[in-house]
């Protein structure tokens, strides 16, 4: 693996070439995107596809890519411009790219704005709310946990988005009578420790979940599409956005192995089941 640097005037990106140099693989590259997750979630994925080139970037703001511009907030078309100089950067045309969660958003703003860039795109549970037939629930249920974390910290924020991403179906008034979860019994600490900086439980990433998706631009490029979805997740918010998003793009939803995270190993506790992930992953790409 070598570690490279974009600088631009906004940020100076960071992104890793794994596996043979861009010219010499017999593939396209594979970009794998996260957000708020930085390149390193992508480690053990990144292992299955040894024979190709993967990148994996950290995006502006978060690891060790440093922005310059004097902003925080994480917005998927400024993602999308970045996306597009590293692949301008690696001067071999057409790649492949996984996106997950906010990555996949990420990954879709790329393809509306630069479709030459993208040969093949597996965006895999893209957390757009607007899709949703309970969307206005949806906010409400994430403005929630971002409060609760305003309001008492980490702990409290995070069981809180556990418990709305883990939520089946759409959010009803039970949802919203349940009482607040305890941190502990989600592992989390319950101790405040006076940080309000997360970008997932801040406004900072708003605009992820609140991406309007270009339809017109997706459907007229020349990129191959495939939204996925886990088959564990299908019933929760990740993957009901998946299956509406899938459905606005005149498509069903790909089902992939395991989970949110199916592609993980044990790299944030949160294992999947990356060999089976991989090994599907292979099989839409190869088409």
């Amino acid at each position: 693996m070598t570690a490279h640097t974009l600088e631009t005037p906004e940020a100076d990106i960071v992104y890793d070439v794994h596996g043979p140099a861009p010219a010499d693989s017999p593939r396209p590259p594979l970009l794998m995107v996260g957000q708020p997750m930085e390149a390193t979630g992508f480690a053990t994925l990144a292992s299955y596809f040894p024979e190709r080139t993967v990148v994996t970037y950290d995006p502006r703001g978060l690891g060790r890519s440093v922005r310059k511009d004097g902003r925080e907030d994480h917005d998927p078309a400024t993602q999308a411009g970045d996306i597009h100089g590293v692949i301008q950067a690696l001067g071999v045309g057409a790649v492949d790219v996984f996106g997950s969660s906010g990555g996949a958003v990420a990954a879709l703003a790329l393809v509306s704005a630069h479709p030459e860039d993208v040969r093949t795109l597996v965006a895999h549970e893209p957390p757009i709310v607007g899709v949703l037939p309970d969307a206005a629930a949806a906010e409400r249920a994430g403005k929630a946990f971002r409060d609760a974390y305003q309001a008492r910290g980490f702990g409290a924020g995070m069981a809180a988005f556990m418990a709305m991403t883990s939520w089946k179906g759409e959010f009803t008034d039970d949802y919203f009578a349940q009482p607040a979860p305890d941190p502990a019994q989600f592992g989390m600490p319950t101790e405040d420790d006076g940080r309000r900086d997360d970008p997932l439980m801040t406004d900072r990433s708003l605009a992820v979940s609140a991406y309007q998706l270009d339809v017109e631009a997706l459907t007229a490029a020349p990129t191959r599409i495939v939204i996925a979805v886990g088959e564990e997740s299908a019933d929760v918010m990740t993957g009901r956005a998946a299956l509406a998003t899938a459905a606005r793009l005149g498509q069903e939803a790909t089902v992939f192995p395991s989970h949110h995270g199916g592609f993980l190993g044990g790299e944030f506790g949160y294992a999947g089941q990356p060999e089976a992930f991989a090994r599907k992953l292979r099989e839409v790409l190869e088409g």
